[in-house]
């Protein structure tokens, strides 16, 4: 397979992790709008329509395998489809919280036990918005961008711990509400998962840059030793 077969390969790889992130995006975003509306109707069709997100996601494997096989690539090339096969594992998993939200939709029906809906959506928008620009980093191969989105689930923590307190104090004011309201915990579980998964696409950016795997963290905790990391990049 000569170079220029090799780069139009990786490019169409590209384009298609950028639409299997796309159909994640969309899938959590309508997922959270479901839940919002008690939408059961739009909540199965969610459902149904992670199997597209699951079959993207192969179709993407088998073809970095065919490429790997025929071209046996080396250095930066090799770093790079190695990391997308890592990186469809985590959007089709977030696309799997998106599911989980849906299926929670339809277990609440009628339901109408209030719950934090806004600070929801708006775990929803970070964690979206994080997944986005993050492949966005892993395609340009923004290191600096890279190393910034992680801070930001930060706020997607706040949320969390925002909506899991006001869940509990609902549970302790109307006890006959539990079994509804316990689902609201793990809507909001899948979203702040959905975005720690974001960080682990930015460390395969970091990695098809610099061939070094580093572990990130919020700004809570400063990045695995900082100062070599600066050094090294």
């Amino acid at each position: 397979m000569p170079r220029q077969t090799l780069d139009r390969e990786i490019s169409q790889l590209q384009d298609e992790v950028l639409l299997l992130g796309s159909m994640v995006e969309q899938a959590m975003l309508n997922a959270v709008e479901a839940l919002k509306l008690r939408d059961v109707k739009a909540a199965r069709i969610i459902n149904k329509a992670d199997e597209k997100i699951n079959d993207k996601r192969y179709a993407i494997e088998n073809r970095i395998l065919i490429v790997l096989a025929t071209q046996q690539p080396m250095a930066h090339d090799l770093r790079l489809l190695a990391a997308i096969l890592e990186v469809i594992t985590e959007i089709e998993r977030m696309g799997d919280y998106a599911k989980g939200i849906a299926k929670i939709t339809v277990r609440l029906a009628d339901d109408e036990t209030p719950f934090p809906i806004r600070e929801i959506s708006n775990m929803a928008d970070i964690a979206v918005s994080m997944l986005h620009r993050a492949l966005g980093a892993f395609i340009s191969e923004d290191v600096s961008l890279a190393y910034s989105i992680p801070h930001e689930d930060d706020q997607v923590d706040e949320l969390y711990n925002f909506v899991t307190r006001k869940v509990i104090q609902n549970m302790i004011a109307n006890p006959d509400t539990i079994d509804h309201t316990s689902l609201i915990m793990w809507v909001v579980h899948d979203i702040e998962r959905f975005a720690d998964r974001v960080t682990n696409i930015c460390e395969r950016t970091v990695f098809i840059a610099t061939g070094e795997l580093l572990e990130m963290s919020s700004s809570e905790d400063e990045f695995d030793e900082e100062e070599e990391v600066d050094t090294n990049l």
